[in-house]
């Protein structure tokens, strides 16, 4: 595989392992040459992605904006190349790179922690049940269609259990061969994954748009709908009227949350393997938390509690919006749903808001230490949740012009605002927390005596009559610790910390009741916006306000980053949650 021919930095790399051993606590230095050439690599390979983003980018939204509009079978050719491309790539590093000598000197520990791989396989599971409905549907009706929509899902679950698999085992390793080309493969990988993020959000937010705003648009943009929707020039003639076929197009377009889901995932993972290839860690500066996730212990129960009663209530409230706004054409009856909503979903974000507050101020009086070491893991993990909160920002700002401007007001109308301005708060709140939380180093075993008393507690085995015998009647301690004068220690408080249970910080439990709530919330508010509840569309002030192309432009544009801003923040209220 060409294992003998190195890289710049992979010879450079190997000619320093011998530093590692006889200087574990400095790491290697690097020429200036060879930094400026890790740059460049880096440069080009995201060169390379910025202009296949933009390719599939164009071609994924062409048909929204032109009268011309690129057929859905040229999307789907793109994108079976590049996942196919991809699986080779793949393939290639697993039998050729990572076997090489040296490839892989150092992993990062930060990376990939087993709740968030675990995570990808859920939604990889998911997305292959997705795919067999997509085959399935696509198969009711083949004489008509071309091959390339049969071959396109087929692909995609290939490409997916071949990327489950690499980055299970792949995602902590700092490779040290083939650098250029692990750096282009890592981000054509990315850009085949938000490729097929953005074709999932677009037909996902145009089938949404279709079946909500049907009854108001006009004639010329419900024509658009309809052919970017169906995507097919020929969607007369392949008219799904089967049963089956029907229950293959309705069971796909619900599992598409999922889908989306896993695509910014393994991109947030293949970026965090693209920062780390050449690169060396410290080993004895580079912190190793270890997965100690106890659900049930050192626990009051009550963030638990409350989460799944706002868990609960919401599946509910879901449930019973939906039935109301599509089965009902009652204005009556949409007034009461979305009512229904809006109280709920104020409710539980001005509780999340006061958690977080409390969170904060906790935070005040803790005395972990910041942990300020390198960690890709975590700049990625802050700067999603920075970003992925403007999409939520965009829409709130955008419901309270609308709402402030128009006339006349209403009761809804002032649930939207309160719903609104709600949502804002919490965003902020609750990013201030989860980025603090990150920041803070793993709470050490607390230790209720001196430093001298630590000495004894690196006793193998504890003879109580020989510590008694070490500890003078007079009380003082053993000679070299009275000369320091130190304070002295009693027999039996020596044997009540060294047989006493290691109690956790009221602050720690705090802080994972806490995290365990706004987990449990964030599901909810997942589950909610993902699988249909969306009040933008079913309440007419914004829609009326912006007009009907405006409005669905800022809703399909916004939403998916406010959608998976809610998955992100539970993967990152977990590693809260666990490091507290």
């Amino acid at each position: 595989m060409g294992c003998g021919h190195k890289d710049d930095k992979a010879s450079l790399a190997s000619s320093q392992i011998v530093s590692f051993s006889h200087q574990p606590h400095q790491p290697p230095s690097t020429p200036a040459s060879k930094e400026v050439w890790k740059k460049g690599g880096r440069m080009f390979s995201v060169l390379l992605a910025v202009h296949l983003a933009l390719l599939a980018c164009t071609l994924v939204s062409s048909g929204a904006f032109e009268k011309i509009a690129v057929h859905d079978y040229d999307v789907f050719f793109l994108l079976t190349v590049m996942m196919l491309t991809v699986i080779i790539w793949i393939i290639f590093y697993l039998a050729g790179t990572s076997r090489c000598p040296d490839a892989i000197l150092c992993k990062d520990s930060h990376a990939g922690p087993v709740w968030l791989r675990g995570g990808l396989i859920l939604f990889a599971i998911f997305s292959l049940v997705m795919d067999v409905f997509k085959i399935g549907y696509y198969s009711s009706f083949y004489s008509c269609l071309s091959a390339i929509k049969i071959i396109y899902p087929i692909v995609q679950a290939i490409f997916v259990v071949v990327q489950t698999y690499f980055l299970w085992i792949s995602a902590k390793d700092c490779v040290h061969v083939h650098l250029n080309v692990t750096r282009c493969g890592l981000m054509l990988t990315l850009t085949t994954n938000l490729a097929v993020w953005m074709s999932a959000v677009t037909d996902e937010s145009v089938h949404k748009a279709h079946s909500k705003l049907k009854k108001n648009v006009t004639e010329e943009i419900f024509r658009w709908l309809l052919k970017v929707g169906m995507r097919s020039s020929s969607a007369e003639e392949c008219n799904c009227n089967s049963q089956i076929c029907q229950i293959f197009k309705n069971g796909y377009f619900w599992l598409y949350p999922f889908n989306i889901e896993y695509s910014l995932f393994a991109s947030a993972m293949v970026y965090v393997m693209w920062k780390n290839v050449g690169r060396f860690i410290d080993h004895h500066s580079h912190h190793i938390h270890h997965l100690k996730f106890r659900l049930f212990r050192r626990t009051f129960f009550v963030g638990i509690v409350l989460g799944l009663i706002i868990l609960v209530s919401g599946l509910g409230v879901l449930i019973l919006y939906e039935v109301q706004v599509n089965s009902s054409a009652e204005s009556s009856k949409k007034s009461q749903a979305l009512t229904m909503y809006y109280i709920f979903n104020i409710v539980c974000l001005g509780l999340m808001s006061l958690v977080c507050i409390g969170g904060s101020v906790i935070y005040r009086f803790d005395k972990r230490d910041m942990d300020r070491h390198k960690n890709p893991t975590r700049t990625l993990d802050v700067a999603l949740l920075m970003g992925a909160a403007l999409g939520q920002y965009a829409i709130s700002y955008y419901s309270i012009v609308a709402i402030v401007a128009s006339t006349p007001r209403d009761a809804i109308s002032a649930l939207n605002l309160t719903y609104a301005l709600l949502m804002i708060a919490q965003h902020t709140f609750q990013n201030i927390f989860i980025i603090e939380g990150l920041h803070r180093q793993p709470p050490k075993e607390d230790h209720k005596h001196d430093s001298h008393q630590k000495d004894l507690y690196g006793l193998t085995f504890v003879n109580i009559n020989a510590v008694s015998l070490r500890v003078p009647d007079s009380g003082s301690t053993l000679a070299p610790s009275a000369a320091s004068g130190t304070e002295a220690i009693h027999p039996s408080d020596l044997v009540r910390s060294l047989t006493a249970p290691k109690k956790m910080n009221w602050r720690r439990k705090f802080l994972r009741e806490i995290s365990m709530f706004l987990l449990l919330s964030n599901i909810i508010l997942w589950i909610m916006p993902a699988f249909g509840a969306r009040p933008q569309f079913d309440n007419d002030t914004e829609l009326n306000f912006y007009g009907d192309s405006m409005w669905p432009a800022i809703v399909d544009i916004c939403l998916p980053f406010g959608i998976f801003y809610r998955m992100h923040a539970v993967a990152s209220l977990l590693e809260v949650y666990i490091m507290s």
